[in-house]
């Protein structure tokens, strides 16, 4: 009977929390919040200065296993469509400098690198699942988000969304 109770407790509570998880952050298809971001080589990022090109935001941190399984066919995606006008910005999220710089030493990026105390843009998306991954298309809206990683298939997919096909999509 006890048990019974607690589940009638405890059911309501865990689909009110996904409700409200999923309706947290900006949506698809809304215009994305204005932001700014400077990378750790100095170049700055904000909403006039992506106009015309496709924006795939990724955050990540150092201890996340995910983050790192994903890390390289992030990089290869980023670098196989920055001719169409990809820009891929890796958001390390609540991490010192010094750490972060540590860890690449270790595991290079192939991408442009944003501190989190360097741009708002964590705040505005909620980071709290790493890997997170958010597209703007070139009008500058959300074209998509996916929480958590998911596989390079995924990506290229949440990609195409913004607007770039991938040049695995056009051999097809």
């Amino acid at each position: 009977m006890a048990v019974r109770s607690s589940l009638r407790v405890t059911i309501p509570c865990v689909l009110i929390l996904a409700s409200v998880c999923a309706l947290a952050g900006p949506k698809d298809k809304e215009p994305a919040p204005r932001f700014s971001a400077t990378t750790t080589t100095g170049e700055k990022f904000n909403n006039e200065t992506i106009k015309g090109k496709v924006v795939l935001l990724e955050f990540w941190t150092t201890w996340c296993g995910f983050c790192a399984d994903e890390a390289a066919f992030v990089d290869k995606i980023g670098h196989e469509l920055a001719g169409k006008g990809l820009i891929l910005l890796a958001i390390d999220v609540g991490e010192s400098k010094k750490t972060v710089k540590k860890y690449l030493e270790q595991h290079p990026r192939n991408c442009k690198i944003v501190m989190m105390e360097d741009t708002n843009l964590a705040a505005m998306y909620q980071a709290n699942v790493y890997p997170i991954y958010v597209v703007i298309d070139r009008d500058g809206y959300i074209a998509g988000t996916q929480r958590g990683a998911g596989g390079e298939e995924a990506l290229r997919v949440l990609i195409a969304r913004g607007g770039i096909e991938s040049e695995e999509d056009d051999a097809n």
